[in-house]
């Protein structure tokens, strides 16, 4: 048996020194018995896109989802990622052999369309957008909620928080590696399973909400308030290790065990809300009414987090997805529209309105060149109110991205300075005027990072194996159908155990 036990986007950072101040016993146990890998990742650019490469083992490419909203050209809309075919994850190549599978919460993962075990998504904490309530049987689940109980809703709402919000989300988010220690110590000792895969997706949402308090009012926390939400990262960190050691010693003998994070966290340096207006400007030659660049944005700056909250609670989680999906891009003009910003909450994406490729595209394939680099030169020209630059780089995702579902993917990937965006109000081009944040952003204190993915192995009844390059994020799939016999197909990725 092999159990991989996801550590969902944690800080490399926090991790180092919680293991310093011996906060973190079980993960420190396991590291002095594995050998810990860094990964080579697409999150560098595309951090959602990382997830399905690691279920999958199928690099980005030739998968193409990379985010829970993304771009339907047949359709000219957006839409949530589901309504793309994906290959399979590991646990359905496993099924397709015989071998179960036993997951809890697959951060947007998917329900199986080939299955054998027990799935079950929205177990610790419900979001649902990115941990929907699904299980397979679909039995499962509700057995399972009625001895355990059911759990809590969490859906991240962007937008300025609330500090008694965020105190209820801490509360949520320490006790939800608990919650997934319970159901799979339970099913562990009464089933038979090839692979554990068991996501701690409480440690993504922590780094979120609680990396600083940049995004609250100080006037707004008192010092018991703000003591106890300066600690919860931590917290929620020492609760995913508490939940490691108690899944750890339920395994049978001679299990292999895999911790590994797929992308990391840190201070949130992202503009993304801003990028739309900020092309609009480029486009458009000058300061200028961006019209309805950003639609959603301005939605949600107007429209308290709690307001919004409280009407997508109001009607069945499908419906809501549904309708997020509709708001995303609403109001374009595709006539007249070159270019447009993608969906995006970290790094920043632009997609070429293209004839012959979008339904109602407009650009010329042979000036899509020089457009690329025309909208480049004016998103160089931002900066920040003390006139530190705001994008780093804008990198062309043509050929450094390349396989079968390519054509899903942005045009451009814009990346930000890495400074911290939680406070900006405003950036300026002398070229192109000043583009104005609307309300606070995401809300978010930590994002993402450009990689910081990991994989620390730790054999059990199988060995090390020597990858023939640099340990990349699909290895973790080639791993688990390596040590458990299962068929690989045409996986990209080379073993880091032999069975």
């Amino acid at each position: 048996m092999i159990c991989v036990l996801q550590f969902d986007a944690a800080s490399v950072a926090v991790l180092e020194r919680l293991l310093g101040e011996g906060r973190l016993p079980n993960l420190a146990a396991l590291r002095r018995r594995g050998r810990t890998h860094d990964l080579e990742t697409p999150a560098v650019d595309f951090a959602a896109g990382a997830f399905y490469t690691l279920y999958s083992g199928v690099e980005l490419g030739d998968h193409g989802i990379f985010y829970p909203f993304q771009w339907s050209a047949a359709e000219q809309r957006a839409r949530y990622a589901t309504a793309f075919d994906a290959p399979p994850a590991v646990w359905e190549r496993l099924a397709a052999g015989g071998l179960r599978t036993l997951a809890i919460d697959p951060y947007e993962g998917r329900p199986p369309a080939r299955r054998d075990g027990v799935y079950v998504s929205g177990w610790g904490f419900a979001d649902r957008v990115v941990l929907p309530r699904w299980s397979r049987p679909a039995s499962a689940g509700k057995a399972q909620a009625l001895r355990f109980g059911r759990a809590p809703g969490a859906t991240e709402i962007f937008g300025r928080p609330r500090p008694r919000d965020l105190l209820r989300l801490r509360d949520k988010l320490v006790a939800a590696p608990w919650r997934v220690a319970e159901l799979a110590t339970h099913l562990l000792a009464r089933e038979r399973f090839d692979l554990a895969w068991l996501t701690f997706s409480a440690a993504h949402l922590a780094g979120h909400q609680f990396w600083d308090l940049s995004q609250l009012d100080p006037g707004a926390l008192g010092r018991d308030t703000r003591g106890v939400l300066e600690r919860a990262l931590d917290d929620v960190y020492v609760a995913v290790d508490e939940a490691i050691g108690r899944i750890v010693e339920s395994l049978p003998a001679g299990a292999d065990v895999i911790v590994t994070s797929a992308v990391g966290m840190d201070v949130n340096t992202s503009r993304a809300d801003l990028l739309p207006e900020m092309l609009a400007a480029v486009l458009q030659g000058g300061p200028v009414d961006s019209g309805d660049a950003g639609a959603i944005w301005r939605l949600r700056a107007a429209v308290p987090a709690p307001l919004r909250a409280a009407i997508a609670n109001a009607i069945p989680p499908r419906a809501a997805v549904a309708l997020t999906a509709r708001l995303e891009l609403r109001g374009i003009d595709w006539g007249s529209t070159r270019a447009f910003a993608h969906p995006a909450d970290n790094q920043g994406y632009i997609r070429l309105n293209l004839r012959g490729r979008e339904r109602e595209g407009i650009v010329d394939p042979a000036g899509a060149a020089d457009l690329r680099e025309e909208i480049a030169a004016g998103l160089a020209g931002f900066h920040d109110p003390d006139g530190a630059p705001a994008v780093e780089s804008v990198i062309e995702v043509a050929g450094a991205y390349g396989g079968a579902r390519d054509d899903r993917l942005p045009d451009l990937v814009v990346r930000w300075s890495p400074r911290p965006a939680t406070t900006l109000t405003s950036l300026h081009s002398s070229v192109h005027g000043t583009v104005e944040r609307r309300g606070s952003g995401s809300g978010r204190s930590g994002n993402h990072t450009p990689g910081d993915a990991w994989a620390l192995v730790v054999p059990g009844a199988s060995g090390h194996a020597e990858p023939p390059r640099p340990p990349r994020l699909v290895d973790v799939a080639a791993t688990i159908c390596a040590v458990t016999g299962a068929e690989p197909g045409d996986l990209a990725g080379a073993p880091l155990l032999h069975a």
